[in-house]
């Protein structure tokens, strides 16, 4: 089955923001961008326009829109546009047998703007079975720094980071960049960590040699197979976001992993996820784990 990367659109800076940037990486990657719209009418109870033939010839406005600039950008891109009759987060989650990856528009970071990332961001997010990047307007007007690199949260077994790990070197090997990848640690506590880990902690030489040594042999296979793919590694203590976010001045693309978790107030993303989406400076990809 044929792939691509898919770009929601509605119109925002935001979101064309996001569409640049999906056509930067599709070029990237030699693969198609299809730009998507979400439009379903439903009669509103505000005071806008009411009729269903309106209504969509402006959602195709804004389609066409977004087409139109990609393509005066990017005339050698392979470029579709959309307009997909389902809510937002129904239409781009109806895309996933074919996305490579799915990009949508953030708005700003930081305690309060960050919220702003709006609940069928989130939604997507947590429900996707593919990789989500989002970008914040600034995010997608300019290239990334040259001599940047695409920055990786290794967390917990090989097994559970092999999805961030395996995203984060085919992006590299793409834009010929390198890879960073962090591991954060705390210090041990009864619960942190168990007598079969100490032991193997104390036969590595101490507990920074013990995450060192976890980390490179999380990296070994995507070592083994993008030889080319130059790679730093860092082990610090701390909080795996605070560590993340730390590190994250010149990345070209912070990507970690989530599980999703369900709660009282819906799907939940994970605390490192949610600090990198709304506190990083640069474009964040959230890959599903498992």
């Amino acid at each position: 089955m044929s792939r691509e990367i898919v770009a929601g659109v509605d119109g925002s800076p935001e979101s064309l923001a996001a569409a640049g940037w999906a056509a930067r990486e599709a070029l990237h990657r030699g693969l198609p961008l299809r730009l998507a719209h979400a439009w379903r009418w439903e009669p509103l109870d505000l005071p806008l326009v009411q009729d269903p033939d309106e209504q969509q010839r402006a959602a195709y406005a804004v389609l066409r829109e977004a087409e139109a600039t990609i393509a005066e950008r990017h005339p050698e891109l392979a470029l579709t546009a959309t307009l997909l009759p389902d809510t937002p987060v129904s239409a781009l989650l109806g895309t996933e047998d074919t996305a490579e990856m799915l990009v949508i528009g953030s708005r700003g970071h930081g305690a309060i703007a960050g919220f702003l990332l709006g609940s069928y961001g989130q939604q997507v997010i947590a429900a996707a079975s593919r990789p989500v990047v989002a970008v914040r307007s600034r995010d997608g007007e300019q290239a990334e720094p040259p001599s940047g690199y695409v920055l990786v949260g290794q967390l917990g077994s090989p097994e559970d980071s092999a999805a961030a790990l395996g995203f984060a070197f085919e992006t590299a090997a793409a834009r010929g960049a390198a890879v960073r990848a962090v591991r954060a640690w705390s210090l041990p506590s009864l619960y942190a960590y168990s007598p079969g880990s100490m032991r193997l902690a104390d036969e590595a030489g101490g507990l920074v040699p013990y995450e060192e040594k976890a980390l490179r042999e999380a990296l070994a296979p995507w070592r083994e197979r993008y030889p080319a793919v130059p790679v730093a590694e860092h082990v610090e203590l701390g909080s795996a976001g605070e560590v993340l976010l730390s590190a994250s001045g010149g990345a070209q693309l912070l990507v970690v992993g989530r599980r999703a978790k369900r709660g009282a107030l819906g799907s939940r993303i994970g605390s490192v996820a949610h600090a990198a989406l709304h506190l990083a400076p640069c474009p964040v990809a959230v890959i599903p784990q498992g």
